[in-house]
């Protein structure tokens, strides 16, 4: 019996233009700088002999097939992504590029993302990714809305104080 693993759900198709540039950037150097580096060290492993008891072959082989992995990837999730360059008609609702603070209710603590797509979400520099149930709770809100989310803890509570559309 195998390990089933079921689908992942779909994620969005939507990026920033800072989020396109990094993908682009990690696809050219995984396959113009790493990939020749990494195949050159296979073959000088490959040049010493016995293969099978050659450390250096086998993770060089690893790290091959781990790159192939990763650039077929980002070559097919950069043809399906439509980059979002335009603020919406709308910049007094929260959309999808949308620098949002949220003031939490019960702290008074101010905190704010900028919405992003799923590949470029780093929720430690304040890139939320768009699925994300605290970015699906903002969608279409407007200032002084109120955000509820349903938490291991409780309902947390935030008011959106300020929404704000990056050039």
């Amino acid at each position: 019996m195998g390990r089933y693993r079921p689908p992942r759900p779909k994620s969005s198709a939507y990026i920033t233009p800072d989020g396109e540039r990094a993908l682009r950037e990690e696809l050219r150097y995984l396959w113009k700088e790493k990939r020749p580096a990494v195949t050159q060290s296979v073959k000088e492993a490959a040049a010493q002999g016995d293969r099978s008891e050659n450390a250096e072959y086998i993770y060089g082989k690893k790290q091959l097939r781990e790159i192939d992995s990763r650039v077929r990837f980002l070559s097919k999730r950069l043809d399906e992504v439509t980059v979002v360059r335009d603020p919406p008609h709308d910049p007094s609702r929260v959309f999808f590029g949308a620098l949002v603070t949220l003031e939490d209710e019960a702290s008074g603590e101010e905190v704010s993302y900028r919405l992003v797509g799923p590949d470029e979400f780093d929720v430690s520099a304040g890139r939320l990714s768009v699925d994300a149930p605290l970015a699906r709770a903002m969608l279409k809100k407007q200032v002084d809305d109120e955000v509820t989310l349903e938490t291991a803890e409780g309902n947390r509570t935030w008011v959106i104080v300020d929404i704000q559309y990056p050039r």
